[in-house]
């Protein structure tokens, strides 16, 4: 018992060093476009949604199964689109059900497989196909007002509005790696509590360890923020990584306007 005891400390000790996605503080955040952005620009090369240097992470990205019966990325026609709009039905936000599955479609597929305890494949599959039946769906911990809950253990971030919740997205949260950040070896962690917005940039962030779109800032320089690559298990440096669209959905109608609640568990 000793040696896990050990290195429990020393991650404790280590993930004091972690500040998230940003580090830089508020004074040095890019500038806000006049208008609100509908569409994400093309990121930098350096990619907006780094996963810490060192290890992979401890969990491979699924390789999604073919076979009859199954739908998957690429597919198209009325089967997708009645997937698409139980998944709306359900609070798993998609976009707009057009027929055909697309990222946003594997991303609400990957949520509910996530709620209902299953592999992570993006492939809606038999068993998949009874969580949509049945109806399975996250339960919220809040019980009043707005509130942005992450789960970590299932990777999702829901909104919640009066106890009920009312969307679900995948999410990536921190993956416990070490990095090296301005010298200091840090641990990529998406620590636990509660929290409210209190700084939002409408456009891409130049951080230092990457970029992000449109963040929502929460605790330091974690926020929830737009990436390019937000896989079904924990990848990024702190923060919580959403597709772009979903990102560009939210801000839509300011729905997670500053001093929002945002519960972390």
């Amino acid at each position: 018992m000793r040696k896990p005891l050990t290195y429990a400390v020393a991650l404790a000790a280590a993930a004091t060093l972690a500040t998230g996605c940003d580090t830089s503080g508020p004074d040095q955040a890019a500038p806000a476009p006049s208008a609100p952005a509908t569409t994400a620009p093309s990121a930098p090369v350096g990619d907006p949604s780094a996963a810490p240097s060192g290890p992979t992470a401890t969990e491979p990205t699924p390789t999604p199964s073919t076979g009859p019966n199954k739908l998957k990325s690429g597919a198209k026609g009325q089967e997708v689109l009645a997937l698409q709009n139980r998944l709306t039905e359900l609070g798993y936000w998609n976009g707009e059900a057009d027929g055909t599955f697309g990222s946003l479609t594997q991303q609400a597929v990957y949520a509910l497989q996530k709620a209902a305890d299953l592999t992570r494949d993006g492939v809606v599959g038999p068993k998949t196909q009874k969580a949509l039946d049945q109806g399975v769906r996250p339960k919220a911990q809040s019980g009043s007002g707005r509130v942005i809950e992450i789960n970590k253990k299932r990777q999702l971030l829901m909104l919640v509005d009066d106890g009920e919740v009312t969307q679900v997205f995948n999410t990536s949260t921190g993956s416990y790696e070490q990095y090296e950040s301005n010298g200091h070896t840090a641990v990529a962690a998406t620590p636990s509590g509660k929290f409210k917005v209190y700084r939002h940039i409408d456009g891409w962030r130049n951080a230092p360890l990457g970029m992000l779109w449109r963040p929502k800032y929460f605790n330091g320089g974690i926020a929830v923020h737009g990436a390019s690559s937000v896989p079904p298990y924990p990848a990024s440096h702190g923060c919580a990584r959403l597709s772009i669209s979903a990102m560009n959905h939210l801000w839509s109608g300011d729905k997670i306007p500053l001093k929002t609640k945002v519960w972390v568990y």
